[in-house]
């Protein structure tokens, strides 16, 4: 699945998203392009064309690319985004298969809940000791951790063991708790 995703800031200070894919139906040729856009931090509006050929699909992705530039939209960079890490504390080192299925369950629901809201992709999830980490990457890192909050008590995973951090993309190493408040202690990953 190939995805193209731009922003843009209004004069207001407003951030929008604009987003398009093209996924295959598993086992057959044609698929379903999608567009999903609207105000980075809110329910996005989404647009799909389904039995769509690859040949279809790139001129669509084109279309929309050059659309998109037209109207100031542009792709940002790793480096123009901040970093969100959402940690649980674990009862054992390594985590026991019941973190292991929190750890499966958290990154699914905040993969779907951050990307329908534009505000940013779970880039990865590991154990440290006694800690379960998940690495999100945001263009809007401060929206984010109310999106979190909001997403995990949805999905009722535990909130007694949840801690959020934000750093710049720079210098994860600095990352400063943004929940619970007052940080109880030094924020680490590790």
């Amino acid at each position: 699945m190939s995805i193209l995703r731009t922003y843009r800031r209004d004069d207001d200070g407003t951030l929008k998203f604009r987003e398009a894919w093209f996924s295959t139906y598993e086992g057959e040729e044609l698929g379903q392009f999608v567009i999903n856009h609207g105000t980075v931090g809110h329910v996005s509006s989404t647009e799909t064309a389904k039995d769509v050929t690859d040949a279809t699909a790139e001129s669509l992705l084109a279309a929309f690319a050059e659309q998109c530039q037209e109207d100031g939209f542009v792709a940002i960079t790793d480096e123009q985004q901040g970093w969100v890490f959402v940690q649980y504390a674990l009862k054992t080192a390594t985590g026991t298969d019941r973190d292991k299925y929190l750890q499966t369950t958290a990154k699914e629901a905040l993969t779907g809940h951050l990307a329908w809201r534009g505000l940013g992709t779970v880039e990865s999830t590991d154990f440290a000791t006694r800690k379960l980490n998940i690495r999100i990457l945001s263009p809007e890192p401060k929206k984010a951790v109310a999106a979190i909050k909001t997403c995990l008590r949805e999905a009722k995973l535990d909130f007694t063991k949840l801690s959020i951090a934000t750093a710049p993309y720079e210098a994860p190493e600095s990352a400063k708790q943004a929940f619970p408040l007052p940080a109880k202690g030094t924020f680490s990953l590790v």
